[in-house]
C-alpha cells in the first residue's frame, strides 16, 4: 500500500515520545532534525514526515507506511531514490504532498528482524562529536560504567552511508551481521558522522536509550580531559546478560522484551 496520512492510527504516546526529545534543553535534534516511529500490529507503522519540528509534533506530522514493500526496496538492487521517494509521499486532504522521513528505510529495517514497536533517531552534539572523530568505531565499543551497560547493552555501529537508500542499506546489512551474531537487536545503533538509532518496545524506552547514549558520550569526553578513557574489559562483563536480575532490569528500564 502507498504511504499515506491517518492521524486517527497515530497514539499519543507515539507524539509525546517525539515531543519529549525534541525538546531545546536536551539537545537530541534541531529545527526539522530526528525521526520517531510507532509499529502496528498488522506490519504497518507511523513515521514523522519529512521536514517537520519533533518539538511541535501533532497526529498530523506522520506519515503511515507499511514494512514490506520498503523492504522490497531495500533489497532491490535496481531500486533507485526516486523509487524510494514515490513510495514515501502522501497527499494531504488539501492536495499538498507529504513524505515520511528520508530515514524511513531504517526503521523499516528494524522491523526485518523483530517486532520493536518504537525507534527513534536524532542527532545529539555530544555523540555526533565522538562519531565524527577518528576514533568514532571504537568509542563506545566498550561499556564504561554498569548502567550504561543495562540501558545500552552491546551497541552497533555502522560506518557513514548518505541518508536514503544508501543508509538503509548499510543499515541492514550490519544489523543482519549482529542479529545473526547475538540472536537480538541492538538497543543502540551508532550512525558514523550521523546520530543514534534508539530500539524498544516502550516509549519510555526509547527515550532512556536516547538520553543514556548523550551522558555516555558526555562520560567518555571527560574522561579523555581527564588522562583518558578507563573503558570495563570484556571479562568483567562477560556474564551480564545471562545473569537473570540484570535481564530483568534492562527489560525494565530500556524496554526490551527481556
Amino acid at each position: 500500500m502507498t504511504a499515506r496520512i491517518q492521524p486517527e492510527l497515530v497514539s499519543a504516546e507515539l507524539v509525546g515520545l517525539t515531543r519529549r526529545l525534541g525538546r531545546p534543553e536536551r539537545d537530541l535534534v534541531i529545527l526539522a532534525e530526528g525521526n520517531t516511529s510507532e509499529l502496528f500490529a498488522e506490519g504497518t507503522f507511523a513515521v514523522k514526515a519529512s521536514g517537520s519540528s519533533m518539538e511541535e509534533a501533532t497526529a498530523d506530522n506522520f506519515v503511515v507506511v507499511d514494512v514490506e514493500p520498503l523492504l522490497a526496496i531495500l533489497r532491490d538492487p535496481a531500486a533507485t531514490q526516486d523509487d524510494l521517494t514515490a513510495a514515501l509521499s502522501a497527499k494531504s486532504e488539501d492536495g499538498r504532498t507529504v513524505r515520511a522521513s528520508i530515514e524511513s528505510l531504517v526503521h523499516a529495517a528494524v522491523r526485518a528482524f523483530a517486532p520493536v514497536r518504537y525507534v527513534a533517531h536524532t542527532h545529539p552534539t555530544d555523540v555526533v562529536a565522538l562519531l565524527a572523530s577518528a576514533e568514532a568505531e571504537l568509542a563506545f565499543a566498550e561499556p564504561v560504567y554498569s548502567e550504561e551497560y543495562m540501558i545500552l547493552g552491546r551497541s552497533l555501529f555502522v560506518p557513514y552511508a548518505e541518508p536514503g537508500l544508501k543508509l538503509g542499506r548499510v543499515f541492514l546489512a550490519h544489523l543482519e551481521e549482529y542479529v545473526q551474531q547475538h540472536g537480538e537487536t541492538p538497543s543502540l545503533v551508532l550512525l558514523g558522522n550521523h546520530g543514534i538509532v534508539a530500539l524498544s518496545d516502550s516509549a519510555a524506552g526509547a527515550e532512556a536509550i536516547s538520553l543514556m547514549a548523550v551522558k555516555s558520550a558526555r562520560v567518555r569526553l571527560g574522561a579523555r580531559l581527564a588522562g583518558g578513557v578507563a573503558a570495563l574489559d570484556a571479562a568483567t562483563t562477560a556474564d551480564y546478560f545471562d545473569r537473570p536480575d540484570f535481564r530483568e532490569r534492562r527489560a525494565n528500564l530500556a524496554g526490551t522484551q527481556g
